[in-house]
């Protein structure tokens, strides 16, 4: 911006030198020692030095309001380059962001599809459920009433808790599925625990107040709460027979013991019938 007010104040000068060279002053000089024959005919009336002084100003300060809006300018033009950076970084992060959603949406779509096809399937699954859990009800009562009699009340119950929520419409199938599930596991873990318990037997053609001794699946035992009188369950003959109180009295109390943590496992001697062979 110095550089340009110093060649306008030196085109300013230039010129008024220019304008002097015509004065009249100027022309005697130069005319002096010549003959007045050979002198030029009169200049034109000539500019006031003020006047082109005045008019070198009014350009150096046109000059100097020019560079002030060129500032300006090349300020402003700087503030907008540097938002138009900002603005196409925001841009490139959209596309980046765009791009991640799409794929994102792509996916769920696919899953909506998926999930169509999985509820129109569990539809076609449910009404074979029913009929299923409707069988799987029926082998468990049958079991149970083949089975060795043992909580005979209680377990006969569950099978027909079990039926009675078949009918029921305020719980889903799964829930009912799950019940019939947690039925069989319970049967399930009978096969694999000693347990003992209260009851009442048929003993001498008259019921008895009795302890049973159960052994998984295998041996069902009672004796009378006075010790006196035991007997063991015939899955073959599906019936009660008395034992020799003399060769398993002991045994019993002894398993009685254990199943109630009262002493430590060991060997028994029990009337467990002999394992067959799978026909």
């Amino acid at each position: 911006m110095k550089t340009q007010r110093l060649k306008t104040i030196a085109l300013a000068v230039s010129v008024a030198v220019g304008m002097l060279a015509g004065s009249p002053a100027y022309s005697a000089d130069k005319t002096a020692g010549q003959d007045p024959a050979a002198a030029q005919p009169p200049a034109k009336p000539l500019i006031p030095v003020s006047s082109v002084l005045d008019v070198g100003i009014k350009r150096t300060k046109a000059a100097k309001q020019s560079q002030v809006k060129v500032d300006r300018l090349a300020a402003e033009t700087g503030d907008l380059l540097q938002d138009y950076k900002t603005v196409m970084k925001q841009v490139d992060g959209l596309r980046v962001y765009n791009a991640r959603l799409e794929k994102q949406i792509a996916g769920q779509l696919r899953r909506i599809a998926s999930l169509g096809k999985s509820v129109d399937d569990a539809t076609v699954i449910q009404r074979q459920i029913t009929p299923l859990l409707i069988r799987m009800i029926d082998g468990l009562e049958q079991f149970v009433s083949l089975d060795v009699p043992f909580h005979k009340e209680e377990r006969e119950e569950r099978v027909e808790f079990l039926r009675a929520n078949m009918d029921r419409s305020d719980i889903t199938i799964a829930e009912k599925f799950r019940q019939v599930l947690e039925a069989y596991k319970i049967e399930n873990e009978y096969g694999r625990k000693i347990d003992s318990y209260k009851g009442v037997a048929s003993v001498g053609g008259s019921d008895r107040e009795v302890n049973f001794l159960r052994i998984g699946r295998i041996g069902l035992m009672y004796q009378t709460t006075d010790g006196e009188q035991s007997g063991a369950w015939d899955q073959d003959q599906r019936k009660w027979v008395e034992l020799d109180s003399g060769d398993y009295r002991g045994a019993i109390q002894k398993g009685l013991r254990i199943s109630n943590k009262q002493a430590s496992i060991d060997i028994m001697k029990l009337p467990i019938p002999a394992p067959e062979a799978a026909k």
